[in-house]
């Protein structure tokens, strides 16, 4: 369970920095817990609060802390770069920049491929869409139903997941299609080779019926703020071979399972690379560590569409470039995506037979270190949030009811921590089903 250490200062508690935060931030503005909690420092998998509880960190600010907190690789970049100079700008040459380009172009699978820094992954989606509309002059977007791009105007309006989108304006035309989740719908009793079918003669059609040609199909290989669902492998490399008929752009939003967090692929397209790489691809978080950095990578000719004058002021910056090679460097070195492979499958099986006994668990799912637990309703998934946060485990929400956790922790996790974790989610959970059917938990234990 969290354990505190000393005695926390009144004047900076929790309760006290949450009425100043509800003072002078928007109300929309979403935290965990009922009791909302600052987190001050971590190390490796763990982090501390202000009131000196610690906990093992199973989400990492939103699949953000790819590596480890306070990675010492990553602070002494920071540290030296910081010494130097911080900010440029991008009509100035960076030879940081460059260098992360050049890696990112070679590990994207992208022929001919051009970088562009951006300072998060809405960003980043937003240029996609720049890219993608200029050079199909066309403003008709392909997105999956249950999806989420970002939380800026433009990513909005190809938000499929309703939870999140709170206009329903937008300047782009969004067509919105069948695929990013297997086990609801019309389609979720097929077989995999039926389901994807299914959702590919559903593509055809809504072609079928466009006004005009359409730019671009963006998608998120595994949908994160969805609850990290998913369709079947080959899906997206299904629909690509009909989006390649029509000369239609594919996007892979890696915001969230890039840099080799599924383990299996060092990018979540690649489980469906029958039909060859992407023609943009977009990344943020992970690849930061909690620095402000994505990108999108693209063929030559896509991203050298842009014709109107068009620069960065803090995209690709010296000291974020730096801590990010450092990041990407140490990522790689170590084989974090076959530690993620390894390690998130066992902490998988182990949720699966903890789930096994619990009714309140309808779906495990995921894979690597992107697992997703759906509950039975919204109020266990809460229950589930707190129970873990005060048995010393954080982990992330989502779904569009909100009835699913998301479990994302470090890539650098070990065995012991995924079994120590476990653990306290096998307490929240039963936890949880005991207060939503109290007299079905008594019968089950007699």
């Amino acid at each position: 369970m969290a354990t505190a250490t000393g005695t926390p200062d009144l004047k900076n508690s929790h309760a006290a920095l949450h009425s100043r935060h509800l003072a002078v931030l928007p109300d929309w503005l979403a935290t965990y817990y009922q009791e909302p909690i600052e987190l001050t420092h971590g190390e490796g998998r763990h982090v501390w609060d202000a009131e000196g509880n610690r906990y093992l960190d199973f989400f990492g600010g939103i699949l953000t802390t790819m590596t480890a907190h306070a990675l010492p690789e990553v602070t002494a970049a920071v540290r030296e770069q910081a010494g130097k100079i911080l900010h440029s700008s991008t009509l100035y040459l960076s030879r940081q920049a460059v260098d992360l380009a050049e890696r990112i172009a070679r590990l994207s699978g992208i022929p001919d491929a051009r970088v562009f820094f951006t300072t998060s992954g809405t960003e980043a989606n937003d240029t996609a869409l720049l890219l993608a509309t200029i050079y199909r002059r066309s403003n008709q977007i392909l997105a999956l139903r249950n999806s989420y791009h970002g939380r800026s105007f433009t990513s909005i309006g190809i938000t499929g997941n309703t939870a999140w989108s709170p206009t329903s304006l937008s300047p782009l035309q969004t067509l919105y299609v069948h695929g990013g989740v297997r086990s609801r719908g019309p389609y979720a009793h097929l077989s995999d080779a039926e389901f994807t079918a299914a959702c590919v003669a559903d593509l055809e059609d809504i072609l079928g019926q466009a006004n005009g040609q359409v730019a671009a199909l963006i998608a998120e290989p595994i949908q994160g703020v969805g609850g990290f669902t998913s369709g079947p492998d080959g899906l997206l490399g299904a629909f690509k071979r009909v989006l390649d008929r029509h000369g239609i752009l594919w996007i892979t939003d890696e915001v969230q399972t890039g840099w080799g967090r599924t383990g299996d692929h060092f990018w979540g397209w690649q489980a469906h690379a029958e039909s060859g790489p992407p023609d943009i691809l977009t990344f943020a978080k992970g690849i930061g560590n909690g620095l402000s950095m994505g990108g999108v990578v693209a063929r030559a000719e896509v991203m050298n569409s842009l014709t109107a004058n068009s620069i960065s002021t803090f995209g690709g910056s010296p000291i974020t470039t730096a801590g990010a090679l450092a990041n990407l460097t140490y990522l790689i070195d170590h084989d974090l995506q076959g530690n993620a492979r390894r390690v998130g499958g066992l902490l998988r099986s182990r949720l699966e037979a903890i789930a096994a006994a619990l009714p309140v668990v309808t779906e495990v799912r995921g894979r690597g270190l992107m697992l997703g637990i759906e509950l039975a309703e919204p109020a266990a998934a809460n229950l589930v949030l707190e129970a873990a946060r005060a048995g010393g485990l954080l982990v992330g929400k989502g779904g569009r009811a909100g009835d699913a956790l998301r479990i994302a922790p470090p890539l650098s996790l070990t065995i012991a921590e995924a079994e120590e974790g476990a653990a306290i989610l096998e307490d929240a959970l039963k936890q949880a089903q005991s207060q939503l059917d109290p007299a079905g938990s008594r019968g089950g234990a007699a």
